[in-house]
């Protein structure tokens, strides 16, 4: 092998026997049944660690921003957790700002839940929906809350927020995408001592709380920005922002 000849073998061979199809394919049905694979040897494939954005660095881009309705949406992303699309298909009654809440629909079961959000967040929605407003843009109920910000108005597209999100990281040199904002905001929402897990993962809509804890991974030891911080127990005498508090840019 050191010089390029000879055959290369599998060191996690398949199992060729004739059984091999399909696992008990000719079970007796006196017998328990047995644990058994296609790849004998085949090792499990170790689960990622989500990629977050440092809180400096997601000042940086926040500042980047060329529009408040950008920055609003980036609000409502850092501080829900909401998915792309879940918060893209919103409707303008789906933003209620005296409970601090919005409505969204579940990817995958459909249901309808209420997240809670930042004061910020409104804060930037409304703004957006002034300059909007002014420009003559669809006002009501059932229009979208998120559409183009100039003639023919229409509802934002996942494509239109993608390439948004990375003008506006060019100018940083970073590739992040907008999926790092839901890690973020459960980075964010795990860090927070007063918050449990089963509360963070409602809010996620993990189907299972293991999903939830892989957000706990590195809440000790180095960031991925080079800087030290506590793990979940330190935050008694050093804690990080809460998600719900105001952002700052």
């Amino acid at each position: 092998m050191s010089i390029g000849a000879g055959p290369v073998v599998n060191p996690f061979p398949v199992d060729r026997s004739p059984r091999a199809f399909r696992s008990n394919a000719h079970h007796d049905p006196q017998d328990p049944f047995r644990n058994e694979r296609k790849g004998r040897y085949r090792p499990k494939v170790p689960k990622r660690i989500p990629k977050r954005i440092p809180d400096d660095r997601f000042n940086e881009l926040f500042a980047a921003l060329s529009s408040n309705r950008d920055r609003a949406m980036l609000a409502f992303w850092v501080s829900t957790g909401a998915r792309a699309d879940e918060l893209l298909s919103m409707s303008q009654k789906s933003a209620d700002p005296g409970q601090q809440l919005i409505t969204v629909i579940r990817k995958g079961t459909r249901e309808v839940q209420q997240l809670p959000a930042s004061p910020d967040a409104f804060v930037w929605l409304r703004i957006y929906q002034e300059e909007a407003w002014g420009k003559d843009a669809p006002h009501g109920c059932d229009h979208p809350l998120w559409m183009t910000l100039r003639r023919p108005w229409r509802q934002l597209s996942y494509s239109g927020a993608r390439a948004m999100f990375s003008r506006a990281q060019s100018m940083l040199g970073s590739n992040w995408t907008i999926h790092d904002l839901r890690h973020t905001a459960a980075f964010r929402m795990t860090s927070d001592p007063d918050m449990p897990l089963s509360d963070v993962q409602w809010i996620l809509g993990h189907a299972h709380l293991t999903t939830t804890q892989l957000y706990l991974t590195q809440l000790s030891g180095i960031a991925s920005d080079g800087r030290e911080y506590p793990g979940r127990e330190g935050h008694n005498n050093i804690r990080r922002g809460s998600t719900f508090e105001m952002l700052t840019v």
